[in-house]
């Protein structure tokens, strides 16, 4: 299977104490780039969460965005943890005496304090595990959303690969004769120039520009790339930078058959591959 380095899946979770969000997505980039927007109560879970995603992801740009909510509760039952309080103006106090411009504490800050309206501490334990999980289901999710993306690119260049194979079989047989009829005229231009038909030089030079046109060789490589390409998508896994150096092979055989040219259906034809080209190595950066 071949996926595609751009990816998304979120998955979210309730919890007796609140709930918990998770969130992956992916973009191109040359090596496996992980990144984490992660809350205060799991940040502990970042290395168990950055294994999880490096087992799954080979290649790309990952972003996982990790949230905890707890759950709200009336106004008529906040109480405020008297105990937990007098703990944070202690140890508020205790710090000011050994940094004197320490800032104290805020309201607000001290009101988002977990457990300062007297419920229960967020067993992390309990949270980290339920974290690893739903980042296992989200996974799941976002390596079937890499599948369905890398499915579509490789039907792409699949349709482009067929497109070259018909220019290439189009163009082949016209190519000898087209090569005989310009070697006639070379040979006419130089009798005309020389004055003697039989000079080995005329021949010479003929045999020499004939086999600088020819391009038999660009025509077998192209067709043997494609073959490859084909094989390299049938077998799936980590394809891209594999097809990436394919790219850029096809890419100078159709650039070689274009300067050998020496009729304009030989020019037009290696335009057109090289556009084909162009088209599925803009897909292929896609791939992981």
């Amino acid at each position: 299977m071949i996926h595609s380095m751009t990816g998304y899946a979120s998955k979210t979770r309730d919890l007796p104490g609140g709930s918990l969000s998770l969130e992956l997505k992916s973009v191109n980039s040359r090596f496996l780039d992980i990144h984490f927007r992660v809350c205060d109560e799991l940040r502990m879970a970042e290395p168990a969460l950055r294994e999880a995603i490096s087992a799954r992801v080979g290649r790309g740009k990952v972003e996982c965005r990790v949230y905890y909510m707890a759950a709200a509760r009336g106004a008529q039952q906040l109480q405020l943890n008297d105990d937990l309080l007098a703990q944070l103006e202690s140890v508020g106090r205790r710090v000011r005496q050994v940094l004197p411009e320490a800032r104290p504490l805020a309201v607000g800050e001290v009101l988002r304090w977990p457990g300062i309206f007297g419920e229960e501490a967020v067993d992390q334990e309990a949270l980290v595990a339920a974290a690893l999980d739903t980042a296992r289901q989200a996974l799941d999710d976002f390596a079937a959303s890499r599948a369905r993306e890398g499915d579509k690119l490789k039907q792409i260049i699949l349709e482009r690969i067929a497109r070259m194979r018909r220019l290439v079989d189009q163009v082949a047989p016209f190519i000898p004769a087209a090569q005989a009829a310009f070697q006639d005229k070379l040979k006419q231009r130089l009798v005309d120039a020389i004055g003697s038909a039989d000079d080995e030089r005329i021949r010479q030079e003929v045999v020499v520009f004939a086999a600088r046109i020819d391009v038999a060789e660009e025509l077998a490589r192209l067709v043997t790339h494609m073959d490859e390409v084909e094989r390299v998508l049938k077998q799936g896994g980590a394809v891209g930078k594999r097809l990436d150096f394919l790219m850029q092979e096809l890419n100078r055989e159709a650039n070689t058959l274009g300067s050998k040219s020496v009729v304009s259906e030989v020019s037009q034809t290696a335009m057109e591959l090289k556009l084909l080209i162009e088209q599925m190595r803009e897909q292929v950066q896609n791939l992981e």
